[in-house]
């Protein structure tokens, strides 16, 4: 058989694979129907390309809660540390950030794809920009087509009809790291869109997450709520401690202060330290307990305009190494895939990882070695 590999889709996933590939001596040709490889990759760069995350490896793995079974081998064999040593061998240091998360040193996206492009093109790689996948074939083919978030940079989602016609199963992408909509009056929404409320306690569905929590015209949003995203599917009811450090018998005890002639506003502000925002929230809702604040969210904001997808090709259309069992010739990796990753890198490190393990099994079935 002849040494030859399309890839289709030039993201991060996509080009990944192609240079595993290609080290192997494999040609490869990368297709995309965009007229520039990585523009959502490109985009991400510009809040800083948070690439991975140093997190054991043990409790990273755990970040991806029900499809730690689908990504587990794949991550174990290129895990975050080696993510990193292939970043320094582009030219591209790295450093973690007070949260653990990992950047290169640039903050930026574009220098690593530049660095990366010219390695592929070194290989031999070619890319076919503006180039459409025209559906399943006998040959050799790596599915890099992306998730649904950002049409306009990266997958219009055009792939999930094809793959439901020819009978394997994509579960529903849903919008995951995004915004949770709330029907905020007009008054709250004009004055108050845009401001945080730092430092407090979410519950939804059982899950608790402290973190900060960003006001917006038609709802919330914010590394918190992100986090929650798979727990907002479960419950629409969040319940918010706007003071997580003062126990209840603390805030009980705060609360009885005599108020005097003062507002009930500037009392808040002076016993308990609520921003104003905090304080015309209570109002919002209707709540008395600043430790009890309940909000009723109407659902997951625009799925066009979420961080990430949960939701893909469904594990049982896949064996251990990202092959289709229908057709055994073709992988599919990165967020295509069913899953959902939080913010913090765990995303890219998915599209990393399932991309090189696909690409060596290639290799292996191919006996290209």
């Amino acid at each position: 058989m002849k040494k030859h590999v399309t890839v289709v889709g030039a993201g991060p996933a996509g080009l990944m694979a192609a240079e595993v590939l290609a080290q192997a001596g494999v040609r490869v040709s990368i297709i995309d129907h965009h007229k520039s490889p990585a523009r959502k990759f490109l985009l991400a760069g510009r809040g800083g390309l948070n690439l991975t995350h140093s997190d054991s490896l043990d409790f990273f793995i755990k970040r991806y809660s029900t499809g730690r079974d689908l990504l587990e081998p794949a991550v174990r064999a290129f895990p975050p540390d080696t993510l990193r040593e292939w970043c320094h061998g582009l030219g591209v240091e790295t450093f973690v950030g007070t949260s653990g998360r990992v950047f290169p040193k640039s903050m930026k996206s574009s220098p690593l794809l530049r660095a990366w492009l010219r390695r592929l093109e070194g290989l031999g790689v070619q890319l076919q920009s503006q180039t459409a996948w025209r559906g399943f074939d006998d040959q050799p083919t790596i599915l890099a087509l992306g998730g649904a978030s950002w049409p306009e940079l990266g997958s219009d989602t055009a792939w999930v009809s094809v793959f439901e016609a020819a009978g394997v199963l994509v579960n529903p992408l849903l919008p995951s790291n995004g915004r949770q909509k709330v029907s905020w009056s007009p008054y709250f929404s004009e004055r108050f869109a845009g401001q945080p409320l730092k430092n407090v306690k979410l519950t939804v569905a059982g899950q608790t997450i402290r973190g900060e929590v960003m006001i917006a015209r038609d709802g919330i949003e914010g590394g918190a709520v992100y986090a929650l995203s798979p727990a907002f599917r479960q419950s629409k009811t969040l319940l918010l401690d706007l003071k997580p450090d003062l126990s209840h018998a603390q805030m009980a005890e705060r609360l009885a202060w005599p108020q005097g002639k003062e507002s009930r506003s500037n009392f808040l502000r002076k016993a308990l330290g609520l921003t104003p925002v905090g304080i015309s929230l209570l109002r919002e809702v209707g709540a008395d307990n600043p430790k009890a604040v309940e909000i009723t969210t109407t659902g997951a904001g625009d799925l066009a305009r979420a961080i990430s997808t949960a939701g893909g090709v469904a594990a049982s259309a896949l064996d251990a190494n990202f092959r289709l069992k229908k057709f055994p010739n073709t992988y599919v990796v990165g967020e295509m895939l069913d899953f959902d990753a939080p913010t913090g890198g765990y995303l890219l490190q998915a599209c990393f990882s399932t991309a090189v393990a696909a690409a060596k099994d290639c290799l292996v079935r191919n006996n290209w070695q």
